[in-house]
């Protein structure tokens, strides 16, 4: 059985780099190694250490998984020591049909995936004794054969080959016969009776002799037969075949029963010594199973169905023998034509359990082989494989196939492929076998993960809470386990770096970006992060992707007036407006700005308050404040005006500008009216001047209280002249001045103090609203001790009124 194994998928461009390997594989592929071993070792033997002869060190009997397959899985590889031991009873006899007997092996290695080719000898042993088909031979002698008459006899049977085949026959001793061997065409030997004296049967009717066959093994073994001869009388001629060997070619697919051919033999004798019977002689069992002989015919037959597979050819003995005893034989050859009745097999040898997806093309990933019983083209074999995948079959030697890689694999397009295997013979019809095998895919890290979106650009309110998540960004990695999962983590941004960590952080297996601080829109309106996704393959795989922040603005800004400005004492500044202004004459103009941005500052004006309503309008949008209509003789010339700015926000914030107006038509006209105008009452100005009347009260108080304690000190311990200290009134009061002018809500004030001049009675009385006092200079007169007092009350009084004017402006 021949063959061979072709792909018909067409050639692509890698042909050429693959016939550059080829040369590189294929001493491993041809290379035999060979050894002899004698049948019936014991199980456990050692053949020879396969690891060393392959060139593999201990270390990859196991690595690289070294293994040895064959259709009879007679041995096995010691995984410690790379021996190959004898796994089960090997009968040369048994296993063999032909003499010389070869075991073909195929030793498997993976990492990367070969075979090598191993040829085991089974030596023969003597251990068959030479076996005769009957034990007893009965022959019957006609007493007038001539001495030197031959009578052919059934040959013993020795399946052992060489020096322990069946080398010589004995006969027993006698004086009437004797035995000679002859060679068959076949290379067989077979032994003739031949008679050396004449034989009389009234002396005596039968004699008994013993045929020993006997081999040359070392000790040699043998095998006997009984043989009985009977002495009949006269029979002068033996039957003749009309050919000596006959030939007959057969097909395997007859049905039992047909007829093959028919042997035929005559004898010149007359009456029963020209009967003539036919008989096989020394035929094997498994030709007497599949043909049948007529004995009286000499037609054979089929009797059991032919198989071309079991055996091609048979070679019989048949014997035709008269009545007289007298035989003859010839042979008969019957050739079995072999008909295309086996499919082709395709036996898996090894198959990788490990595909990377970046194998290069012309990896090796299984290894199989072809077997057809049949013979000729009927035996030749051609596979196949199924289309659009990235396979391909490589024909190495003796039916053996390599399926290597033939495109680029990628695991996450196609994990897997289901590789059919088809073998066709050459046959008339032609028969086909498949078988399917599994080929998985095994993940590289060969992609890098992908965002799902290009960019990232997210809104975040300012005044957020920190630690508030802001955006999450996703990867997708196809590859699996470690190759694809995914960490992320902030790589670059456009903030400085030492503040990068005190304004984001993202969670590395989330992608969840936090908010670490709250954000300002005033200060900070938009950032950009570059986020990076990386894998954990090796070596690790990476993209980023931007993330632009966007801080929305939130109403937390009031409006700030800048127009119109308050003076150095805090106080408002005047405008005048002409008296003959008429409607829609521009006053001024409040200008106000808002930090936050959008609707949150889209300013809008409204008069607040106004001493006289309806005088003057101010612009929603503009701020312009314009007359909305002519001085009236009873309007006051001096006009106050409060204008409210607020906000577009939700809720909208304001602030106020106070705008103090004076109609006049010059400023000389103008500055009694700024001197003399009143104070207009103001919750704000009146708080404060009562805070500072406290203030006041309290320093008087701490005086009086300290004035106190050293007067009365000083009389219990002066002279009666010291006490007239305090026997005058002292009156100081401040002189007459022109009251001055502050912002609304502050008022004029004057400090008037007393003090009686009693001895008995020494007290000091802080009196209000003192209208008339004498004069400073009188009390001094009087007693200069007065003077003392003076001094030292003058300072904190006038202390205490630059006090009072600070906090009232």
């Amino acid at each position: 059985m021949g063959g061979s194994c072709t792909q018909t998928r067409p050639a692509d461009r890698r042909q050429v780099l693959f016939l550059f390997l080829l040369p590189l594989f294929y001493p491993a592929l041809c290379e035999q190694i060979r050894y002899s071993i004698p049948e019936e070792l014991a199980k456990g033997s050692v053949v020879g250490n396969l690891a060393r002869d392959l060139g593999l060190s201990v270390l990859d009997v196991s690595a690289r998984k070294l293994r040895v397959s064959a259709e009879k899985l007679l041995f096995n590889v010691d995984a410690e020591s790379g021996d190959l031991l004898v796994k089960d009873r090997i009968d040369r006899e048994q296993i063999c049909k032909e003499r010389r007997c070869e075991l073909q092996l195929e030793a498997v290695v993976e990492n990367p995936l070969n075979i090598f080719h191993i040829i085991v000898v089974v030596e023969d042993i003597n251990d068959h004794a030479p076996q005769f088909h009957k034990d007893e031979i009965y022959l019957e002698i006609s007493e007038s054969v001539s001495p030197g008459t031959g009578t052919i006899l059934e040959p013993a049977n020795d399946p052992d080959i060489s020096m322990n085949s069946l080398s010589k026959y004995q006969l027993s001793s006698n004086e009437y016969f004797s035995l000679v061997v002859k060679d068959n065409p076949d290379g067989g030997k077979y032994p003739e009776l031949v008679l050396k004296k004449v034989l009389d049967r009234e002396t005596e009717s039968v004699h008994h002799l013993v045929l020993t066959a006997l081999d040359s093994g070392d000790p040699p073994q043998s095998g006997t037969a009984q043989i009985r001869v009977l002495v009949v009388d006269a029979n002068d001629n033996p039957p003749v075949f009309s050919q000596d060997v006959y030939k007959v070619s057969l097909r395997e697919d007859v049905p039992p029963g047909t007829f093959v051919l028919r042997v035929s033999a005559t004898d010149q004798d007359e009456g029963v010594n020209a009967e003539i019977t036919y008989s096989f002689l020394g035929v094997a069992d498994t030709a007497r199973h599949v043909f049948s002989l007529d004995s009286a015919t000499g037609n054979i037959i089929t009797h059991q169905p032919l198989d071309y597979e079991n055996v091609g050819r048979y070679a019989m003995v048949v014997e035709a023998k008269d009545r007289g005893s007298l035989s003859t034989r010839c042979k008969v050859i019957i050739e079995v034509l072999d008909e295309n009745d086996n499919s082709p097999e395709i036996i898996i040898t090894s198959l990788s359990d490990q595909i990377l997806e970046d194998s290069p093309p012309g990896m090796v990933v299984a290894l199989f082989k072809t077997r057809d019983q049949d013979s000729k083209e009927n035996g030749e074999v051609t596979c196949n494989l199924s289309r659009d995948i990235p396979f391909k079959i490589h024909s190495s030697s003796n039916n053996y196939y390599k399926l290597v890689t033939d495109g680029a694999l990628d695991r996450e397009r196609t994990p897997e492929y289901n590789v059919t295997i088809t073998a066709i013979d050459r046959g008339k019809p032609p028969l086909s076998s498949s078988t399917t095998i599994t080929l998985r895919i095994t993940d590289v890290n060969d992609n890098a993960p992908v965002f799902h979106q290009a960019s990232y650009v997210v809104h975040v309110v300012e005044n957020n809470p920190p630690g508030a998540s802001i955006a999450q960004v996703s990867a997708r990695d196809p590859d699996l386990g470690p190759n694809g999962q995914v960490v992320y983590s902030i790589v670059a941004s456009d903030l400085e770096p030492r503040a990068l960590s005190s304004y984001v952080s993202v969670n590395p297996q989330s992608g969840v970006v936090f908010a670490q601080r709250a954000f300002d829109h005033e200060q900070l309106r938009a950032f950009e992060l570059t986020l990076q996704a990386r894998d954990h393959g090796s070596p690790a795989l990476s993209s980023n992707v931007s993330l632009r922040v966007l801080v929305g603005d939130r109403n937390d800004n009031a409006p700030r007036v800048l127009y119109p400005a308050l003076g150095p004492d805090g106080s408002a500044l005047f405008d005048t407006v002409p008296r003959a202004a008429q409607p829609g004459y521009l006053v001024t103009k409040v200008v106000a700005v808002d930090a936050d941005s959008g609707h949150n500052a889209w300013l809008s004006y409204h008069v607040l308050q106004a001493s006289e309503p309806g005088l003057f309008s101010v612009g929603l949008r503009t701020g312009e404040v314009r007359t909305a209509r002519a001085l009236g003789d009873r309007d006051a010339a001096r006009q106050r005006l409060l204008v409210a700015v607020r906000d577009g926000g939700q809720p909208p914030l304001s602030a106020t500008a106070t705008l103090l107006l004076v109609f006049a038509d010059s400023l000389q006209e103008a500055l009694p009216d700024l001197s003399d105008r009143p104070s207009l009452s103001d919750p704000q100005a009146e708080l404060q001047f009562y805070l500072v009347v406290a203030l006041a009260l309290i320093s008087v108080l701490f005086l009086l209280t300290v004035i106190l304690a050293i007067a009365v000190r000083l009389r219990s311990s002066s002279s009666p002249s010291a006490r007239g200290f305090f026997g005058s009134i002292l009156c100081s009061k401040s002189g007459p001045e022109i009251p001055h002018t502050y912002s609304e809500g502050t008022l004029p004030y004057a400090y008037n103090l007393c003090v009686p001049g009693n001895q008995t009675n020494p007290e000091l009385n802080f009196l209000t609203s003192v209208e008339h006092c004498p004069a400073t200079q009188d009390i001094l007169n009087k007693d200069s001790s007065s003077v003392v007092l003076d001094s030292i009350l003058t300072p904190s009084i006038e202390a205490d009124k630059n006090t009072f004017k600070q906090v009232s402006t």
